[in-house]
């Protein structure tokens, strides 16, 4: 693949290599003794934040290194560090950074608040400097930069805080922030990040994509996305074709941000129309003839969409893993597009690690990058340039093959207490209070639930043993009232779980009803496996596809209400 490419074409690397090729080889430098690559990265940390009110909490400037760093800082969740983020926010005052926050990614958190992860303008300048980064490597490895890339990312600024700093996505600041020359890349205005309505943003996402014929890239996070869009290109053809034949979104359209009309390609539509009435059940090979290469997420439950989204490209098309990338830091950068090597961002990232098995039973050892096994699955905490102390992600990650003296890193999944289908991050805190909720507004307690995420039916299941009875004894809780008041309560909750719903990205929530007594054969079935007993916890929020127990086979036949 890079043994002929056209002039244009290799310009362009060279032009990403003579940029960037210091960073990329500061990191593969590092990576020959990543232990002693962190504890230097670890002192810089300390001694730029040494005069905020954390560090002198904590003694920063008395700390000789990672072993005194951790006996010094305890772990801690988001939760823990709600009130220095939100102080400093609203202060200005150096309560976690030297350096004031210009910008807030929001996420879910584990209660009802959003998260609000601090950026200051150097973060900015690193995410963009490892975007660029990771370019480099997709260029050099593949073609997916000859013509143009159709690049999908949130939303730049989605509010502002109390103080007036902006939230949102950083990716899509970044898009924004972009040059003339190179936006001119890209197939997608920046303003069409903008559109509220999820209907009427991936319609006009499609509309532009169909536009241009000449893709040969495509990048976003999450896989289900594209599955989105394509299932979107399908069942909405000739609207679509029409707004490129037009150069017009529809009149529904109205009051959208300005620039996010296609352009006027009457031409294209033409041959739009003969390709996918050819094709029938037209995948992304038959819309964009020569696209070279996919960049999103390949690991934990994208794969799941991913499986699907690989049926409608052609065997030409690179599957390009995106990297370990959180609202909260990013975790790897790809040095390897022919094996998705993803490797540590050792010199931006602290990173400790606790044995997947040890940390779940609750006697870890935490370790340091380079002590990690290849093969083995492992926990992660952070220590940012950004504000966040050896923060506990709950993320799962695997240690793969190594790049000079450093293991890369595979994302597998959320870790306890949380799901993700598609980025939602739900945490069980959120479903015992949905539901516990919404049954006691209905006259009902529950006697056992479990809530299961789905990756294949991209959704959630309430598996649920309760029962209700109105005044005169008969049955007052009917299965859709239950499952959608549930699913309203989990929106309400969970500001992602709302967005990957209203996008049609989650399923709606559904419900199995279970006979009476599931319960209790769920948890003798738990102890008989060689749980304790006496310390028994009902895990209320699982995957379905590592819960140990088949409820298919205890479920309770309902007319619509419980009996």
């Amino acid at each position: 693949m890079r043994a002929s490419v056209p002039l244009a074409y290799a310009a362009l690397r060279a032009a990403l290599h003579f940029t960037h090729g210091r960073r990329y080889k500061a990191l593969l430098d590092a990576s020959d003794d990543p232990r002693a690559a962190q504890a230097a990265l670890l002192r810089r940390i300390l001694d730029a934040n040494a005069g905020t009110l954390f560090g002198g909490r904590a003694g920063f400037s008395q700390i000789d290194g990672p072993g005194a760093y951790q006996k010094a800082v305890p772990i801690r969740s988001y939760e823990e560090l709600r009130r220095d983020v939100e102080t400093q926010e609203r202060t200005g005052q150096p309560i976690l950074t030297a350096a004031r926050p210009v910008y807030y990614h929001r996420t879910s958190g584990t209660v009802g608040a959003a998260k609000d992860i601090p950026v200051t303008e150097a973060g900015l300048r690193r995410i963009r400097d490892n975007q660029r980064l990771f370019a480099c490597t997709v260029a050099r490895d593949t073609l997916s930069f000859q013509g143009k890339v159709l690049g999908i990312t949130g939303q730049a600024v989605e509010g502002t805080t109390p103080s007036g700093l902006p939230y949102g996505s950083a990716s899509g600041l970044l898009y924004k922030r972009m040059s003339r020359p190179v936006r001119r890349k890209y197939v997608l205005p920046p303003e069409v990040a903008d559109i509220a309505d999820y209907d009427a943003r991936y319609f006009a996402i499609a509309a532009h994509g169909l536009a241009e014929r000449n893709v040969t890239g495509v990048g976003t996070a999450n896989s289900s996305t594209l599955v989105r869009l394509l299932d979107l290109i399908r069942a909405e053809t000739e609207p679509l074709l029409k707004a490129v034949h037009d150069g017009r979104l529809p009149g529904g359209a109205a009051g959208l941000p300005a620039g996010t009309d296609p352009p006027r390609r009457p031409g294209r539509a033409r041959e739009l129309e003969r390709v996918l009435a050819a094709a029938g059940s037209p995948g992304f090979g038959d819309i964009w003839p020569n696209l070279k290469g996919i960049m999103t997420w390949t690991g934990g439950s994208c794969g799941v969409p991913l499986r699907r989204l690989a049926e409608a490209l052609p065997e030409s098309v690179a599957i390009i893993e995106l990297g370990y990338i959180a609202s909260e830091f990013q975790g790897t950068v790809n040095m390897d597009v022919s094996e998705n090597a993803c490797l540590p961002t050792l010199l931006d990232v602290f990173f400790e690690f606790a044995e997947r098995g040890a940390w779940e039973e609750g006697s870890a050892e935490l370790l340091l990058l380079h002590e990690l096994e290849e093969g083995r699955e492992y926990y992660v905490f952070v220590t940012t340039q950004d504000g966040l102390y050896r923060y506990d992600m709950n993320d799962i990650v695997r240690a793969g093959r190594k790049i000079n003296a450093t293991p890369c890193l595979e994302f597998v999944q959320k870790g306890k207490g949380v799901t993700s289908i598609t980025g939602e991050k739900l945490y069980e805190i959120q479903v015992l209070d949905a539901v516990m909720g919404v049954l006691a507004g209905q006259g009902a307690a529950p006697e056992f639930f479990v809530m299961l995420a789905d990756a294949d039916a991209t959704g959630y299941t309430l598996c649920l043993e309760a029962a209700a009875r109105d005044s005169a004894g008969d049955s007052a809780l009917s299965s859709s009232n239950l499952s959608d008041a549930v699913d309203r309560a989990l929106r309400a909750a969970n500001v992602e779980f709302d967005s990957k719903r209203a996008s049609g990205r989650l399923a709606p929530t559904e419900i199995r009803w279970l006979r009476a007594g599931t319960g209790g054969l769920y948890r003798a079935s738990r102890v008989k496996a060689g749980q304790r007993d006496a310390q028994f916890k009902y895990l209320h929020l699982q995957y379905a596809n590592e819960c140990p127990f088949d409820f298919s086979g205890h479920e309770q036949p309902r007319r619509g209400a419980a009996s």
